[in-house]
């Protein structure tokens, strides 16, 4: 049976399979040369994005990884960025990120985007990673506009990205990022970042549009 997530992103972006008229690079540009994309991603963060944070595993996780490393020095933050850094993707301490439940979680919910999301990155309230559905180039994430546009302004944060090229996903995308907030206390305790491909975003949205009309 259809998840309500599945059915909401169905709704929204169209059904999968389905080729659309304009090209991928007709609709790269129009993303470039507009704001469209910008529209589409706050609109995609507010109706389906945001409860997808409110899950009770990721929540816990990141309160457990805020206990955990709340007196961490910043000497201490950039030795564990670099050590994960150098020790490249099969290290155990990727293995142990990707193997939580959150980051199982949070593939999960990637396959469910059907080809929109590429990535998604789950950090805790000092930007470090606490779930990820695929390795991250850097551990740490607080020197990020992904943390610094989110965490420090507030529960009702967005950021989104230019249209860019991703090292470590190796595909052009937008980074849509929002505050994490503690469902008992309103705290903002972390944030999430979605990597979007702006381009079967807007080509699902747009089969959607030509078949209301």
């Amino acid at each position: 049976m259809p998840t309500l997530i599945t059915l909401s992103l169905a709704l929204f972006f169209g059904s999968i399979g389905t080729a659309s008229a304009q090209s991928t690079w007709e609709l790269t540009t129009r993303a470039w040369e507009s704001t469209e994309y910008y529209d589409l991603l706050v609109g995609f963060a507010r109706q389906d994005l945001q409860e997808w944070i409110e899950d009770p595993i990721v929540i816990y996780a990141i309160r457990e990884q805020n206990d955990r490393n709340r007196d961490l020095t910043d000497r201490q933050i950039e030795r564990l960025d670099r050590r994960w850094q150098a020790e490249g993707s099969y290290s155990a301490m990727v293995g142990d990120l990707l193997g939580r439940q959150a980051s199982v979680i949070l593939r999960e919910r990637r396959e469910l985007s059907q080809g929109v999301i590429n990535q998604i990155i789950v950090t805790d309230a000092r930007g470090l990673n606490v779930a990820i559905s695929s390795r991250t180039l850097d551990f740490f994430q607080g020197d990020e506009p992904m943390w610094s546009e989110t965490v420090p302004i507030g529960p009702e944060a967005v950021y989104v990205s230019d249209i860019g090229w991703d090292q470590a996903m190796r595909r052009n995308q937008s980074l849509v990022s929002l505050s994490v907030t503690d469902p008992d206390s309103n705290d903002v305790i972390g944030a999430v970042t979605f990597g979007i491909d702006v381009v079967n975003a807007m080509r699902k949205r747009d089969l959607v549009e030509n078949v209301i009309e």
